[in-house]
């Protein structure tokens, strides 16, 4: 995806900085300091900041908040400041501006956006690090009659900003294989909803509130970047999954003008915020207290705690308990503005014909489950197909499966000769496996051997959804280590080269998620993966060139990797895809060309003997972000190897 890295984000509605401009000398040193200090008590009061780059916002302003004493020593200063102090003050304001816009946008950009951009964000990190580490070395300590111990706290925080700058990229690489997965994939299967509901939850969008507010910032993001960009395209249908998940409408984002702020009953009554249900953003009619002090509709809490759940889905913490207690005095005020204004509530399900529809699930999931130790096959057979077919439907359903005792009795069915029981028991296994508690259940339960063993010998859809279920259960470090030494990588290796198409797509997911471990890319290599990598590679028609390339890029870190794909021909096919490829396929094939020719010169002639140096030049003008600082890397590569003017 392509990405302005210059100055652009935060531009737009920030709480009025937009006039604080350029200075050009005008600005007394008071009001300097009183809208530097401003800005950083602005960023102070952000909540929070997406996953993707959470950490280094947080640490970010931190490192601002140090400078607060700083500034209150000048407001303090005794004899007048010098044209030259004023000047330095100066740039450290426009430093301190630039961190603040890019927190902004961090606070409340796009989610999608930001995980999918997070390396071109990370280049924006670097140069606000750079800027403030330029202005704080030139301000003149002396001059300003800075104290020892504001100087020291400053000279400590130009100590952490210069390790900062010489930090690698820290994107979040299980939160890009889950991006590739969903952003590639057609196969509308249950591995595909395990992934969206994976990676909703490590986005933090999997309410509707937050696929709400996520709605208005893809809005206002289409309106700076145009709404055909391919970029704004892909973060929209992401968008949409995340909403079929929760069985919201899909709607047209960009004509769509519904808000968070609309939901009233004219346009002349705006429902009083504090009166909103936090998950659902609906008037509350039952609103209870949780642990964390925060109020939600009673309702709305109890699905979220049925779902596994044990944090406050608005400060994130961790609970210390999951009791409820009735916020009277809320349900008072809301009922008396309900009377004043002449608002009547929206009808809503009778409760108790709701709550028998929960018990009745309970009792056929309770009795399935029983049925599934039946000494009957058919008895059996029927059971396991019904759990299946259940264990699909929701979260809530998931954990009321795994509750009643399902998945040991699941793991026990993966080794019955029945070929239909098997396929069963694995696929439900799989789409149990979507909730993050029930990964450990079944991995506790011992169930990998027996997956590894459906994916040796079973049919050959029991096949793709055990590999789908080894790439879920995999999102577990420890499982990587496990489905490796229970030799579960031939296997997938094989269905790789050997299966459906549907096969292969779920061998080369899970495949690149074992593979983020040191020792499984050894194995991987051993097991043969290298061929069947590059078949992908020539069969477009496949669509799977960005996941091979992704899975040959790791590989291309170790030795015995580069050693295998340091082929004529491997090189000649990556010269193609930069020449021919999307603008995907085009980065990653540059970025794998890089890998190899940082460690081999004759690479770089083979290369440029296929052709590549013009592709590349292209690519540094006009490629995405990454691919444009891989191919500047390789071409600096070529020039000292002397192999180009």
């Amino acid at each position: 995806m392509v990405m302005d890295v210059g100055e652009r984000d935060g531009d737009g509605e920030d709480g009025g900085w937009e006039n604080m401009g350029e200075d050009n000398g005008t600005k007394s040193p008071t009001d300097l300091v009183d809208e530097t200090v401003s800005m950083i008590e602005y960023v102070a009061r952000f909540g929070d900041y997406r996953r993707a780059q959470r950490k280094e916002c947080y640490n970010l302003a931190r490192r601002m908040k140090i400078l607060l004493p700083f500034f209150d020593e000048i407001r303090h200063h005794g004899s007048p400041i010098s044209h030259n102090c004023v000047a330095s003050l100066s740039r450290l304001k426009k430093a301190i501006r630039l961190a603040m816009k890019l927190l902004k946008t961090c606070n409340e950009g796009s989610k999608i956006h930001l995980a999918l951009e997070s390396e071109a964000i990370m280049i924006k990190f670097h140069n606000a690090y750079v800027k403030l580490t330029q202005a704080l070395e030139e301000l003149p300590f002396d001059e300003l009659e800075v104290s020892d111990e504001v100087r020291e706290q400053i000279e400590l925080m130009l100590t952490q900003l210069t390790r900062a700058k010489k930090r690698t990229d820290t994107q979040d690489i299980e939160l890009a294989v889950d991006l590739m997965a969903v952003s590639s994939k057609t196969d509308e299967r249950n591995a595909d909803i395990a992934i969206v509901e994976r990676l909703a939850k490590k986005l933090d969008l999997h309410t509707v509130e937050d696929l709400k507010i996520e709605t208005i910032a893809v809005k206002k993001l289409s309106k700076e970047r145009g709404s055909t960009a391919e970029s704004i395209q892909q973060i929209i249908q992401l968008l949409n999954k995340f909403k079929q998940v929760l069985g919201m409408e899909i709607t047209n984002v960009l004509d769509d003008t519904d808000t968070p702020q609309k939901l009233s009953k004219c346009h002349s009554l705006v429902i009083p915020h504090e009166f909103l249900c936090p998950i659902t953003l609906e008037i509350m009619r039952d609103p209870v207290i949780v642990a964390s002090g925060q109020t939600f509709e009673r309702e709305s809490i109890q699905k979220w705690f049925d779902s596994n759940n044990r944090t406050c889905p608005k400060t994130r913490q961790t609970l210390a308990h999951l009791s409820v207690a009735p916020n009277y005095a809320l349900k008072n005020l809301i009922t008396q503005w309900c009377e004043k204004n002449n608002f009547h509530l929206p009808k809503k399900e009778d409760q108790a014909s709701s709550r028998k529809f929960f018990v009745d699930h309970e009792d056929e999931i309770s009795c399935l489950v029983e049925q599934l130790s039946s000494s009957q096959l058919e008895v059996q057979r029927k059971a396991v197909k019904n759990i299946r077919v259940l264990s699909k439907e929701n979260p809530e359903t998931r954990v009321l499966i795994a509750k009643h005792g399902a998945i040991p009795r699941l793991v026990k069915l993966l080794s019955y000769p029945d070929s239909k029981i098997q396929e069963h028991a694995v696929t439900a296994l799989l789409n149990l496996s979507i909730d993050e508690s029930n990964k450990r259940l079944i991995t506790d339960e011992h169930a990998i051997p027996a997956i590894i063993e459906v994916l040796q010998n079973g049919s050959m859809e029991s096949k793709e959804n055990s590999a789908a279920a080894l790439f879920s259960l995999s999102m577990l470090d420890e499982n990587k280590v496990t489905i490796a030494l229970e030799n579960g990588i031939p296997p997938l290796v094989d269905l790789l080269q050997n299966g459906t198409i549907r096969g292969k797509r779920d061998a080369v997911t899970a495949l690149f998620s074992l593979s983020l471990n040191q020792l499984n890319k050894v194995r991987a290599i051993e097991a043969g993966i290298v061929p069947p990598l590059m078949l992908l590679l020539e069969d477009k028609k496949l669509g799977m060139v960005d996941e091979a390339l992704s899975i040959l890029l790791l590989l291309a870190t170790h030795a015995e990797g580069r050693h295998e794909m340091g082929q004529l021909s491997f090189i000649q096919t990556l010269v193609d895809i930069i020449k021919d490829g999307t603008p995907k396929n085009k980065e990653c094939a540059t970025s794998v060309l890089l890998e190899l020719s940082s460690n081999n010169y004759s690479h770089i002639l083979a290369a440029l003997q296929f052709g590549v140096y013009e592709h590349l030049v292209q690519i540094a003008e006009s490629g995405t972000n990454r691919a444009q600082r891989k191919a500047n890397g390789l071409l600096q590569l070529m020039s000292k190897s002397e192999q180009i003017p």
